[in-house]
């Protein structure tokens, strides 16, 4: 409970602080602070050390999991507010209120974490989706802007129409709004009377959750709110916010898959085909950086969805690891992207002349998504693969063997930046870079190396 209500306090915070203070500096800082405490509230509750008791009737339920993911999440934002921070002092006049925003944002994710009833499935999606479709249009003057947040905001209301459909069906079925209703006695009773509307229910609640997370067929909206948005907020939908929503799919389906019967052994791996086939095959012929990024977070939720087709232990530390893997690298990247002043692979041409330190942390951050050894991308990617074949055997191989093929696919796209930056001849033009930055960049892809060589460190948190 410490992360939900300490998360809209900050956001609070946040917005009076921009009403008494004026310098953006200071605003950012207030923000790092307010961030570091919210993560040491989550820390003394996850540990039993110090919890604020809120009877919420068994809508919530807080455990192990929930709490650690919150702790992940707090720390890739606090890593997002170090690198980018200044950045968004860069988007407009209204600093403070994009750093509440984001509090609000974070409210939502905690929610994500340990809701226990569709409704606060529904109040959680939605405290994280409003804040967001804000910060895609704060570029009031560019016309892309515009389009992705309006683009967002609709898109956005109708799968959220979707989900209300799906969990009123369900409400229909079972007579509760708890996601394990069905699990019971008198869930059994509904389930044998429900005829095709709990199937239905949970179909739609499947398609709504597949938009959030951008798996296709349902990821169309992704590549123009991403690319059309500041690239600063970008970094933060295409990480913290993903990662959120496979935490609130997986929560909803881990038990309530069954009930979809055999068709969902056909429709899990088929959207898992179709976005590593979309996200993949489409960022190869990409030519601005930034929209090839957002395909290839298309790409790389494919990887994500192995966890919800085979939800066993090693699946569980497989998205942690993952949402770790994924969110710190692409921090790091959309960092760096937005110090460049031309978006393009072309624009990245001789950057590790000018400026060498960029070029190899970008390097790692670009190894990691490709998951490449002694990076974590790897062993991400390696749990998500591994709990396929412990959970469905031999059946999963050749799905396995389809995510490897396209995970080849990938380090073509990666390796075009990597290429840009060492062996093309050019002057990458940035914007002024302190040692700071740099500094910041460096332990960021230190980082990456240590959980990829021991991913323990990361996992370890989960159990002691």
């Amino acid at each position: 409970m410490n992360a939900i209500i300490f998360s809209a306090l900050c956001g609070v915070v946040m917005m009076f602080s921009g009403i008494l203070i004026k310098n953006t500096t200071t605003i950012k800082n207030i923000a790092i602070v307010a961030l570091l405490v919210l993560i040491a509230a989550n820390i003394l509750n996850t540990y039993g050390i110090f919890s604020i008791q809120v009877d919420v009737t068994n809508m919530l339920r807080f455990q192990t999991f929930g709490l650690y993911f919150n702790t992940v999440v707090f720390v890739a934002t606090l890593i997002y507010f170090i690198l980018s921070g200044s950045d968004i002092e860069n988007v407009g006049i209204n600093v403070a209120e994009y750093f509440a925003l984001i509090f609000f944002v974070l409210c939502g994710v905690s929610i994500l974490s340990s809701f226990n009833n569709t409704l606060m499935l529904f109040l959680g999606i939605e405290i994280l989706s409003i804040p967001l479709y804000i910060l895609t249009g704060t570029d009031k003057k560019n016309l892309k802007s515009n389009e992705a947040s309006l683009k967002y905001f609709l898109m956005g209301c109708f799968s959220t129409g979707i989900l209300l459909m799906g969990i009123t069906l369900l409400y229909g079925v079972t007579g509760s709004f708890a996601i394990e209703s069905a699990t019971g006695t008198s869930g059994t009773a509904a389930m044998a009377n429900s005829g095709i509307l709990l199937p239905v229910g949970l179909l739609f609640i499947f398609i709504a959750m597949s938009f959030k997370v951008s798996a296709a067929p349902f990821h169309f909206w992704t590549p123009d709110v991403y690319d059309g948005s500041p690239s600063v907020f970008t970094s933060f939908m295409a990480t913290i916010v993903k990662a959120a929503g496979f935490i609130a799919f997986i929560r909803v389906f881990e038990t309530r898959i069954s009930e979809l019967g055999a068709s969902a052994k056909i429709i899990i791996p088929l959207v898992i085909i179709c976005t590593l086939l979309i996200g993949n095959i489409t960022a190869v012929f990409q030519q601005s950086v930034k929209r090839m990024l957002a395909y290839s977070s298309i790409a790389q939720a494919g990887f994500m969805l192995f966890a919800l087709y085979s939800y066993n232990d090693i699946s569980k530390e497989g998205i942690l690891l993952y949402s770790i893997a994924y969110s710190f690298a692409t921090i790091g990247i959309f960092a760096i992207l937005i110090k460049m002043k031309d978006y393009t692979f072309e624009g990245f041409n001789g950057l590790a002349k000018k400026q060498p330190v960029l070029a190899a942390a970008n390097t790692v951050f670009l190894l990691s998504l490709a998951g490449i050894p002694l990076t974590a991308g790897f062993f991400a990617k390696y749990y998500m693969l591994l709990s396929a074949i412990k959970a469905n055997g031999q059946s999963a191989l050749w799905l396995v063997v389809i995510a490897v093929l396209f995970a080849a696919v990938s380090v073509y796209y990666y390796f075009k930046v990597i290429q840009a930056m060492y062996f093309k001849e050019g002057e990458a033009e940035t914007f002024e870079i302190k040692g700071s930055f740099k500094f910041a960049v460096a332990i960021l892809a230190a980082i990456i190396i240590l959980i990829g060589i021991f991913p323990s460190l990361a996992l370890n948190w989960l159990y002691f």
